[in-house]
Protein backbone atom coordinates (compact mmCIF):
# COMPACT_ATOMS: atom_id res chain seq x y z
CA UNK A 1 0.00 0.00 0.00
CA UNK A 2 2.77 2.37 0.15
CA UNK A 3 2.41 5.04 -2.15
CA UNK A 4 5.98 6.54 -2.93
CA UNK A 5 4.43 10.09 -4.71
CA UNK A 6 2.51 10.57 -1.49
CA UNK A 7 4.69 9.47 1.42
CA UNK A 8 8.64 10.85 2.19
CA UNK A 9 11.40 8.17 1.80
CA UNK A 10 11.24 7.55 6.16
CA UNK A 11 8.23 7.55 7.12
CA UNK A 12 7.34 6.84 10.82
CA UNK A 13 5.02 4.04 10.72
CA UNK A 14 4.71 1.47 14.31
CA UNK A 15 7.91 0.05 14.83
CA UNK A 16 10.40 2.14 12.92
CA UNK A 17 12.81 4.28 14.59
CA UNK A 18 11.89 7.79 13.87
CA UNK A 19 8.04 6.92 15.34
CA UNK A 20 9.64 5.53 18.98
CA UNK A 21 11.36 9.80 18.48
CA UNK A 22 8.09 11.06 18.07
CA UNK A 23 6.71 9.48 20.54
CA UNK A 24 8.75 10.00 23.33
CA UNK A 25 9.23 13.88 22.41
CA UNK A 26 5.39 14.31 23.22
CA UNK A 27 5.58 12.03 25.90
CA UNK A 28 7.86 14.76 27.09
CA UNK A 29 6.44 17.63 26.40
CA UNK A 30 3.23 16.37 28.43
CA UNK A 31 5.30 15.35 31.52
CA UNK A 32 7.24 18.37 31.89
CA UNK A 33 3.74 19.96 32.22
CA UNK A 34 2.19 17.63 34.87
CA UNK A 35 5.13 19.40 37.58
CA UNK A 36 4.33 22.83 36.16
CA UNK A 37 0.91 22.42 36.59
CA UNK A 38 1.22 21.06 39.95
CA UNK A 39 3.53 24.10 41.09
CA UNK A 40 1.45 26.46 40.16
CA UNK A 41 -0.85 25.39 42.69
CA UNK A 42 1.23 27.51 45.24
CA UNK A 43 2.31 29.89 42.95
CA UNK A 44 -0.73 31.23 41.87
CA UNK A 45 -1.63 31.76 45.19
CA UNK A 46 1.97 33.77 46.09
CA UNK A 47 2.24 35.75 42.90
CA UNK A 48 -1.26 35.98 41.05
CA UNK A 49 -2.41 35.21 37.87
CA UNK A 50 -0.99 37.93 35.74
CA UNK A 51 2.83 37.37 37.26
CA UNK A 52 2.34 33.84 36.56
CA UNK A 53 0.77 33.60 33.09
CA UNK A 54 3.09 36.58 31.53
CA UNK A 55 6.23 34.82 32.99
CA UNK A 56 5.19 31.48 31.75
CA UNK A 57 4.80 32.54 28.01
CA UNK A 58 7.87 34.60 28.13
CA UNK A 59 9.41 31.25 29.03
CA UNK A 60 7.89 29.59 26.27
CA UNK A 61 8.47 32.26 24.04
CA UNK A 62 12.40 31.15 24.35
CA UNK A 63 11.79 27.89 23.81
CA UNK A 64 9.79 27.55 20.81
CA UNK A 65 12.37 29.68 19.28
CA UNK A 66 15.12 27.31 20.23
CA UNK A 67 13.45 24.91 18.13
CA UNK A 68 14.58 26.42 15.07
CA UNK A 69 18.12 25.39 15.84
CA UNK A 70 16.80 21.25 16.80
CA UNK A 71 19.57 19.07 14.66
CA UNK A 72 19.31 15.78 16.54
CA UNK A 73 16.78 13.48 18.16
CA UNK A 74 17.89 14.34 21.70
CA UNK A 75 17.85 18.01 21.62
CA UNK A 76 14.40 17.80 19.36
CA UNK A 77 12.96 15.78 22.47
CA UNK A 78 14.80 18.31 25.34
CA UNK A 79 13.04 21.38 23.24
CA UNK A 80 9.36 19.66 23.04
CA UNK A 81 9.80 18.86 27.31
CA UNK A 82 10.89 23.18 27.62
CA UNK A 83 7.91 23.78 25.33
CA UNK A 84 5.84 21.50 26.90
CA UNK A 85 6.04 23.86 30.36
CA UNK A 86 3.87 26.40 28.72
CA UNK A 87 1.08 23.83 28.48
CA UNK A 88 0.52 24.95 32.31
CA UNK A 89 -0.91 28.04 31.40
CA UNK A 90 -4.19 26.62 31.00
CA UNK A 91 -3.96 25.85 34.82
CA UNK A 92 -3.71 29.93 35.78
CA UNK A 93 -6.32 30.21 32.90
CA UNK A 94 -9.04 28.01 34.84
CA UNK A 95 -8.03 29.43 38.53
CA UNK A 96 -8.72 33.35 36.76
CA UNK A 97 -11.64 32.66 35.34
CA UNK A 98 -13.05 31.18 38.36
CA UNK A 99 -12.05 34.39 40.17
CA UNK A 100 -13.89 36.33 37.54
CA UNK A 101 -17.22 34.79 36.77
CA UNK A 102 -20.05 33.61 39.37
CA UNK A 103 -21.10 30.19 39.80
CA UNK A 104 -24.28 30.27 37.66
CA UNK A 105 -21.92 30.63 34.52
CA UNK A 106 -18.76 29.44 35.71
CA UNK A 107 -19.21 26.83 33.71
CA UNK A 108 -19.30 28.38 30.47
CA UNK A 109 -16.80 30.87 30.84
CA UNK A 110 -14.48 28.45 32.27
CA UNK A 111 -15.51 26.08 29.31
CA UNK A 112 -15.09 29.16 26.48
CA UNK A 113 -11.68 30.41 27.97
CA UNK A 114 -9.83 26.46 27.55
CA UNK A 115 -11.47 25.91 24.46
CA UNK A 116 -10.58 28.80 22.77
CA UNK A 117 -7.05 28.33 23.65
CA UNK A 118 -6.88 24.71 22.50
CA UNK A 119 -8.68 25.87 19.32
CA UNK A 120 -4.84 27.14 18.94
CA UNK A 121 -4.01 23.34 18.60
CA UNK A 122 -5.97 23.27 15.34
CA UNK A 123 -5.35 26.05 13.95
CA UNK A 124 -1.40 25.93 14.63
CA UNK A 125 -1.48 22.27 12.27
CA UNK A 126 -3.34 24.03 9.49
CA UNK A 127 -1.37 27.83 10.14
CA UNK A 128 1.87 26.22 10.17
CA UNK A 129 1.82 24.13 7.31
CA UNK A 130 -0.72 26.07 5.24
CA UNK A 131 0.20 29.61 5.90
CA UNK A 132 4.14 29.35 6.68
CA UNK A 133 5.83 26.41 5.85
CA UNK A 134 4.19 26.06 2.15
CA UNK A 135 4.41 29.46 0.85
CA UNK A 136 8.64 29.70 2.29
CA UNK A 137 9.17 26.52 0.20
CA UNK A 138 7.04 27.80 -3.08
CA UNK A 139 8.50 30.65 -2.77
CA UNK A 140 12.04 29.07 -3.16
CA UNK A 141 13.48 28.81 0.23
CA UNK A 142 14.59 24.74 1.29
CA UNK A 143 12.20 22.74 3.18
CA UNK A 144 14.93 22.19 6.04
CA UNK A 145 15.09 26.51 6.13
CA UNK A 146 11.60 27.09 5.81
CA UNK A 147 10.36 24.92 8.84
CA UNK A 148 12.91 26.75 10.81
CA UNK A 149 11.77 30.24 9.84
CA UNK A 150 8.50 29.34 10.56
CA UNK A 151 9.13 28.72 14.35
CA UNK A 152 9.93 32.21 14.79
CA UNK A 153 6.62 33.34 14.06
CA UNK A 154 4.40 31.78 17.46
CA UNK A 155 7.31 32.24 19.59
CA UNK A 156 6.93 36.79 18.58
CA UNK A 157 3.39 35.75 19.52
CA UNK A 158 4.00 34.59 23.08
CA UNK A 159 6.07 37.50 23.93
CA UNK A 160 3.41 40.00 22.52
CA UNK A 161 0.53 38.27 23.94
CA UNK A 162 2.77 37.97 27.43
CA UNK A 163 3.44 41.55 27.17
CA UNK A 164 -0.54 42.64 27.05
CA UNK A 165 -0.91 40.94 29.56
CA UNK A 166 1.22 41.97 32.23
CA UNK A 167 0.95 45.39 31.55
CA UNK A 168 -3.02 45.62 30.84
CA UNK A 169 -4.04 43.08 33.36
CA UNK A 170 -6.04 42.47 36.77
CA UNK A 171 -5.54 39.13 38.80
CA UNK A 172 -9.10 40.13 39.75
CA UNK A 173 -12.17 42.96 39.11
CA UNK A 174 -11.39 44.94 42.11
CA UNK A 175 -7.61 44.57 42.94
CA UNK A 176 -4.96 44.72 40.86
CA UNK A 177 -3.22 41.59 42.92
CA UNK A 178 -4.50 38.61 44.15
CA UNK A 179 -4.75 37.79 48.01
CA UNK A 180 -5.87 34.47 49.43
CA UNK A 181 -8.54 35.64 50.87
CA UNK A 182 -10.47 36.72 48.04
CA UNK A 183 -11.11 32.25 48.52
CA UNK A 184 -11.41 32.25 51.99
CA UNK A 185 -7.95 31.01 52.72
CA UNK A 186 -7.14 32.49 56.03
CA UNK A 187 -3.54 30.58 56.06
CA UNK A 188 0.20 31.20 54.23
CA UNK A 189 -0.21 28.46 50.83
CA UNK A 190 2.11 25.75 51.38
CA UNK A 191 2.77 21.90 50.13
CA UNK A 192 0.58 20.71 52.40
CA UNK A 193 -2.34 21.71 51.15
CA UNK A 194 -2.03 19.29 48.10
CA UNK A 195 -1.93 16.35 50.82
CA UNK A 196 -5.38 17.56 52.40
CA UNK A 197 -6.73 18.41 48.68
CA UNK A 198 -5.39 14.94 47.49
CA UNK A 199 -7.43 13.16 50.87
CA UNK A 200 -10.67 13.86 48.88
CA UNK A 201 -11.50 10.34 46.44
CA UNK A 202 -13.23 13.27 44.74
CA UNK A 203 -10.47 15.54 43.63
CA UNK A 204 -8.66 11.82 42.84
CA UNK A 205 -11.36 11.33 40.52
CA UNK A 206 -11.89 14.24 38.78
CA UNK A 207 -7.88 14.04 38.36
CA UNK A 208 -8.62 10.66 36.29
CA UNK A 209 -11.75 11.81 34.54
CA UNK A 210 -9.88 15.06 33.05
CA UNK A 211 -6.79 12.57 32.09
CA UNK A 212 -9.80 10.65 29.79
CA UNK A 213 -10.94 13.63 28.02
CA UNK A 214 -7.65 16.65 28.16
CA UNK A 215 -5.62 13.72 27.90
CA UNK A 216 -6.95 12.19 25.39
CA UNK A 217 -6.74 15.08 23.38
CA UNK A 218 -3.80 15.72 23.90
CA UNK A 219 -2.49 11.86 22.91
CA UNK A 220 -4.94 13.02 19.61
CA UNK A 221 -2.90 15.76 19.20
CA UNK A 222 0.63 13.71 18.99
CA UNK A 223 -0.79 10.52 16.69
CA UNK A 224 -3.69 12.09 14.34
CA UNK A 225 -1.36 14.02 11.64
CA UNK A 226 0.75 11.01 11.79
CA UNK A 227 -2.38 8.58 11.39
CA UNK A 228 -3.77 10.26 8.57
CA UNK A 229 -0.21 10.26 6.76
CA UNK A 230 1.03 6.73 6.74
CA UNK A 231 -2.30 5.14 7.58
CA UNK A 232 -4.43 6.58 5.10
CA UNK A 233 -1.23 7.27 3.07
CA UNK A 234 -2.46 10.88 2.99
CA UNK A 235 0.01 13.94 1.76
CA UNK A 236 1.39 16.22 4.43
CA UNK A 237 -1.00 19.42 3.74
CA UNK A 238 -4.16 17.40 3.96
CA UNK A 239 -3.16 14.65 6.94
CA UNK A 240 -2.28 18.30 8.93
CA UNK A 241 -5.92 19.61 7.85
CA UNK A 242 -7.49 16.56 9.23
CA UNK A 243 -6.02 16.12 12.25
CA UNK A 244 -6.70 20.29 12.67
CA UNK A 245 -10.26 19.59 12.43
CA UNK A 246 -10.03 17.56 15.56
CA UNK A 247 -8.68 20.68 17.57
CA UNK A 248 -11.02 23.15 15.85
CA UNK A 249 -14.02 21.83 17.47
CA UNK A 250 -13.04 23.66 20.26
CA UNK A 251 -14.48 26.59 18.77
CA UNK A 252 -17.56 25.25 19.86
CA UNK A 253 -17.56 22.22 21.88
CA UNK A 254 -15.70 23.22 25.03
CA UNK A 255 -18.58 25.90 25.31
CA UNK A 256 -20.97 23.68 24.85
CA UNK A 257 -20.13 21.51 27.65
CA UNK A 258 -19.80 24.53 29.74
CA UNK A 259 -23.42 25.31 27.95
CA UNK A 260 -24.93 22.28 29.48
CA UNK A 261 -23.36 21.78 32.77
CA UNK A 262 -24.89 25.13 33.69
CA UNK A 263 -28.43 25.05 31.83
CA UNK A 264 -28.46 21.36 34.15
CA UNK A 265 -26.95 23.24 36.90
CA UNK A 266 -30.13 25.73 36.97
CA UNK A 267 -32.82 23.54 36.50
CA UNK A 268 -32.17 20.05 38.26
CA UNK A 269 -29.38 21.56 40.49
CA UNK A 270 -25.72 20.10 41.16
CA UNK A 271 -26.51 16.13 40.01
CA UNK A 272 -27.16 18.04 36.73
CA UNK A 273 -23.49 19.08 36.41
CA UNK A 274 -22.57 15.15 37.50
CA UNK A 275 -24.74 14.27 34.64
CA UNK A 276 -23.49 16.17 32.01
CA UNK A 277 -19.63 14.66 32.72
CA UNK A 278 -21.02 11.26 32.78
CA UNK A 279 -23.08 11.72 29.58
CA UNK A 280 -19.93 13.44 27.72
CA UNK A 281 -17.50 10.67 28.72
CA UNK A 282 -19.45 8.15 28.02
CA UNK A 283 -20.29 9.13 24.52
CA UNK A 284 -16.14 10.18 24.00
CA UNK A 285 -15.49 6.70 25.09
CA UNK A 286 -18.09 5.19 22.00
CA UNK A 287 -17.24 6.99 19.84
CA UNK A 288 -13.15 6.71 20.07
CA UNK A 289 -13.36 3.12 19.86
CA UNK A 290 -15.44 3.37 16.49
CA UNK A 291 -12.84 5.48 15.04
CA UNK A 292 -10.21 2.85 16.02
CA UNK A 293 -13.17 0.25 14.15
CA UNK A 294 -12.09 2.60 10.78
CA UNK A 295 -9.45 1.09 8.75
CA UNK A 296 -8.00 1.87 5.55
CA UNK A 297 -10.54 0.11 3.16
CA UNK A 298 -12.62 2.59 3.71
CA UNK A 299 -12.63 5.97 2.57
CA UNK A 300 -10.55 9.11 4.69
CA UNK A 301 -13.77 10.96 4.88
CA UNK A 302 -15.54 8.02 6.97
CA UNK A 303 -12.66 8.31 9.85
CA UNK A 304 -13.22 12.26 9.72
CA UNK A 305 -16.97 12.06 10.12
CA UNK A 306 -16.22 9.78 13.43
CA UNK A 307 -13.54 11.88 14.58
CA UNK A 308 -15.46 14.94 14.59
CA UNK A 309 -18.17 13.07 16.69
CA UNK A 310 -15.64 11.77 18.63
CA UNK A 311 -13.53 15.52 19.25
CA UNK A 312 -17.17 17.08 19.99
CA UNK A 313 -17.53 14.38 23.04
CA UNK A 314 -14.12 14.93 24.00
CA UNK A 315 -14.05 18.96 24.35
CA UNK A 316 -18.00 18.75 25.91
CA UNK A 317 -16.02 16.48 28.78
CA UNK A 318 -13.57 19.06 29.34
CA UNK A 319 -16.43 21.79 29.35
CA UNK A 320 -18.41 19.84 31.96
CA UNK A 321 -15.21 18.72 34.10
CA UNK A 322 -14.92 22.88 34.00
CA UNK A 323 -18.43 23.14 35.74
CA UNK A 324 -17.18 20.67 38.63
CA UNK A 325 -13.92 22.14 39.75
CA UNK A 326 -14.91 25.58 41.33
CA UNK A 327 -17.62 23.55 43.50
CA UNK A 328 -15.00 21.25 44.84
CA UNK A 329 -12.96 22.64 47.86
CA UNK A 330 -13.56 26.44 47.35
CA UNK A 331 -10.46 27.46 49.95
CA UNK A 332 -7.84 25.53 47.80
CA UNK A 333 -9.18 26.22 44.29
CA UNK A 334 -5.71 26.96 43.46
CA UNK A 335 -4.60 23.54 44.15
CA UNK A 336 -7.58 21.55 42.66
CA UNK A 337 -7.26 23.30 39.73
CA UNK A 338 -3.51 22.57 39.50
CA UNK A 339 -3.91 19.04 40.45
CA UNK A 340 -6.63 18.01 37.75
CA UNK A 341 -5.23 20.72 35.15
CA UNK A 342 -1.93 17.97 35.69
CA UNK A 343 -4.14 15.16 35.43
CA UNK A 344 -4.35 15.81 31.52
CA UNK A 345 -1.06 15.58 30.50
CA UNK A 346 -0.76 12.44 33.08
CA UNK A 347 -3.66 11.30 30.77
CA UNK A 348 -1.74 12.26 27.62
CA UNK A 349 1.46 10.14 29.86
CA UNK A 350 -0.30 7.02 30.21
CA UNK A 351 -1.82 7.11 26.70
CA UNK A 352 1.25 7.69 25.05
CA UNK A 353 3.46 5.02 27.24
CA UNK A 354 0.68 2.06 27.68
CA UNK A 355 -1.09 2.51 24.30
CA UNK A 356 -0.30 4.33 21.65
CA UNK A 357 3.80 3.43 21.95
CA UNK A 358 4.05 -0.22 22.99
CA UNK A 359 0.95 -1.40 20.82
CA UNK A 360 2.20 -1.86 17.06
CA UNK A 361 -0.50 -1.65 15.52
CA UNK A 362 -2.66 0.97 13.50
CA UNK A 363 -5.65 0.90 14.98
CA UNK A 364 -5.79 -1.22 18.53
CA UNK A 365 -4.61 1.72 20.72
CA UNK A 366 -7.50 3.76 20.03
CA UNK A 367 -9.73 1.29 21.10
CA UNK A 368 -7.66 0.38 24.28
CA UNK A 369 -7.96 3.95 25.09
CA UNK A 370 -11.57 3.89 24.70
CA UNK A 371 -11.87 1.80 27.54
CA UNK A 372 -9.75 3.75 29.66
CA UNK A 373 -12.14 6.17 29.26
CA UNK A 374 -15.10 4.46 29.77
CA UNK A 375 -13.63 3.18 33.56
CA UNK A 376 -13.46 6.54 34.65
CA UNK A 377 -16.68 7.40 33.28
CA UNK A 378 -18.27 5.16 35.74
CA UNK A 379 -17.47 6.12 38.12
CA UNK A 380 -18.83 9.38 38.29
CA UNK A 381 -21.40 8.31 41.76
CA UNK A 382 -18.25 8.97 43.39
CA UNK A 383 -19.17 12.41 43.32
CA UNK A 384 -21.30 14.02 46.34
CA UNK A 385 -21.02 16.75 48.53
CA UNK A 386 -23.45 17.09 51.18
CA UNK A 387 -24.36 20.55 50.27
CA UNK A 388 -24.62 19.48 46.34
CA UNK A 389 -25.55 16.25 46.32
CA UNK A 390 -24.79 13.75 44.01
CA UNK A 391 -25.75 11.87 41.01
CA UNK A 392 -28.25 10.63 42.60
CA UNK A 393 -29.13 11.95 45.55
CA UNK A 394 -29.70 16.09 45.80
CA UNK A 395 -28.55 18.41 49.23
CA UNK A 396 -28.54 17.07 52.09
CA UNK A 397 -32.17 17.99 53.45
CA UNK A 398 -31.47 18.38 56.92
CA UNK A 399 -28.16 20.81 56.44
CA UNK A 400 -27.64 22.67 59.80
CA UNK A 401 -24.30 24.15 58.67
CA UNK A 402 -22.28 26.10 56.43
CA UNK A 403 -20.07 24.03 53.54
CA UNK A 404 -16.57 24.53 55.27
CA UNK A 405 -15.39 25.38 52.33
CA UNK A 406 -17.33 27.92 51.47
CA UNK A 407 -16.19 31.48 51.19
CA UNK A 408 -18.98 32.58 53.72
CA UNK A 409 -18.32 31.92 57.08
CA UNK A 410 -21.54 33.38 58.58
CA UNK A 411 -23.77 31.21 60.14
CA UNK A 412 -27.68 30.89 59.23
CA UNK A 413 -30.01 32.38 61.86
CA UNK A 414 -31.76 29.76 63.92
CA UNK A 415 -34.97 28.69 62.15
CA UNK A 416 -34.00 30.02 58.77
CA UNK A 417 -34.71 27.95 55.84
CA UNK A 418 -31.46 26.54 54.74
CA UNK A 419 -30.61 27.95 51.10
CA UNK A 420 -29.26 26.51 48.06
CA UNK A 421 -25.62 26.02 47.44
CA UNK A 422 -24.89 28.79 45.09
CA UNK A 423 -25.98 31.15 47.49
CA UNK A 424 -23.65 30.92 50.15
CA UNK A 425 -20.64 31.79 47.41
CA UNK A 426 -19.07 35.38 47.37
CA UNK A 427 -18.63 36.54 44.00
CA UNK A 428 -15.76 39.07 42.58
Amino acid sequence: QYRPGVLADCVCTPGTECKDIIANAGVAAVASTIFVRIALGTLLERFGPVNVQSGLMTFGAFWVAMAAAITAPWNYTLIRFFIGCAGATFVTNQFWCSLMFSPNVVGTANATAAGWGNLGGGVTQIFMISVLFNPMVSSGMPANTAWRVAMIVPAVLFLICAATMKLLCWDTPTAKRFDVSVTGKTQKPSLWDYVVVLKDIRVIVMIFQYSACFGTELAMNNQLATHFRTYFQMDAADASALAGAFGLMNLFARSLGGITSDILFKYVGFRGRIWAQFLALFFEAVFLFCFGMVDSSQPWYVALAVLICFSLFVQMAEGTSYGIVPFMNKQQLAVVSALVGAGGNLGAVIAGFCFYKPINDPLLPFQVHAGYVMFWALLSPCYYWREHGGMFHGPAVDKTSVDKTSVDKTPEPAGKKPQAAESTETTV
